[in-house]
């Protein structure tokens, strides 16, 4: 049956009660940009209809809502992205290539380019893997192989609290104990506010949770049966999970490190509070000291003072972020997707 025959068998009264609120929600849309003052009653409108379909007929009532939620995930997503390449458009064809291969950034001779911004992004993001890589992987394998239960059921929720944390707090704290002894170290000789590396394993230690939680996941989701069959070869615990559990969830813990460099490519408040506004590359581009400004940073530093075609460039900024996680994103589902056909016995 498809969707449109079941939407025709449902009872008259709620195809009405559901096309009614599903109207309600569309000119609610509309007069945000529309009328803003109507919009308050058009949702006042659209929750008195949904309570009363509620009454009436509970279960159809909620596969209603979940419809409206997933078409309006879809919408929103899908506005966000044409309005990011519309007001983008100024940036790419005046300036063109030039964003990706020039150097120089000048606001006031129009001068724009991406290339420090993107270097530094990509600085940071190396540092953090290295931070979040390696003892994400740890912190899974102590978690899913070798924690008792007690142990875990204590740090597995401090992790995740982790997540919790506001970005700000991290970047504060960056800034203030991090930042602020690295800078006190004469031999090092850093500028005066913040530095890629600290930025980088600031935001590497924000990154954490995510690829504990995701490996962990991957770990605990390999059958204890490819265990048992080891243990019964006489093999130990650590060889096991050396051998066995860790190649067969490499595509999970490939994808937990994934969704953490996406995590750490789009950090925005970290990055902002502990780096300079520096639009240059650092001199030795190999300097991970030195203190040249993220995509997310320029967005956050210049968007309330940029107009035009700087505006425009920001934009640009914000496109490029967009396609890099959403790449990442399906990246890591893909190679999610693939262990779980692999542990499932399908190729």
């Amino acid at each position: 049956m498809t969707s449109l025959q079941r939407f025709a068998s449902v009872d008259p009264g709620e195809q009405a009660i559901s096309a009614v609120a599903g109207s309600l929600v569309f000119l609610a849309f509309v007069s945000v940009f529309a009328l803003p003052q109507a919009t308050i009653y058009l949702l006042g409108g659209f929750v008195a209809v949904t309570a009363y379909g509620w009454v009436t007929d509970r279960e159809q009532t909620a596969k209603f809502l979940f419809l409206l939620m997933t078409v309006s995930t879809v919408l929103i997503l899908g506005l966000i992205t044409i309005y990011l390449l519309v007001e983008s458009v100024p940036a790419f064809s005046t300036v063109g290539l030039d964003l990706f291969v020039q150097t120089q950034w000048s606001s006031g001779e129009q001068v724009y380019t991406l290339v420090p911004m993107i270097w530094g992004t990509f600085v940071t993001t190396i540092i953090a893997m290295f931070v979040a890589g390696p003892l994400g992987l740890a912190g899974a394998i102590f978690l899913s192989e070798i924690a008792p239960g007690w142990a875990r059921e204590i740090t597995k929720p401090a992790i995740e609290v982790m997540a919790g944390i506001p970005s700000i707090v991290y970047g504060f704290l960056g800034y203030i104990v991090f930042s602020k002894f690295l800078t006190r170290e004469a031999t090092l000789q850093l500028p005066q506010l913040g530095s890629l590396f600290a930025v980088g394993i600031v935001i590497g230690l924000m990154a954490l949770p995510t690829v504990v939680s995701v490996a962990e996941d991957a770990l605990t989701a390999v059958p204890d049966s490819m265990r048992d069959g080891s243990h019964a070869l006489g093999v130990t615990d650590w060889q096991t999970t050396n051998s066995v559990t860790l190649p067969a969830a490499f595509s999970g813990v490939s994808a937990a490190v994934i969704l953490g460099v996406g995590r750490v490519v789009g950090e925005t408040m970290a990055a902002t509070v502990i780096l300079a506004n520096v639009t240059r590359l650092p001199d030795p581009l190999t300097d991970v000291f030195g203190n040249t400004i993220t995509l997310t940073s320029l967005i956050a530093n210049q968007h309330g003072t940029a107009s035009g075609l700087q505006l425009s460039v920001l934009f640009a900024a914000g496109v490029v972020l967009f396609i890099t996680v959403i790449s990442l994103s399906i990246g890591s589902q893909y190679i999610e997707a693939r262990m779980q056909r692999k542990l499932g016995g399908k190729q």
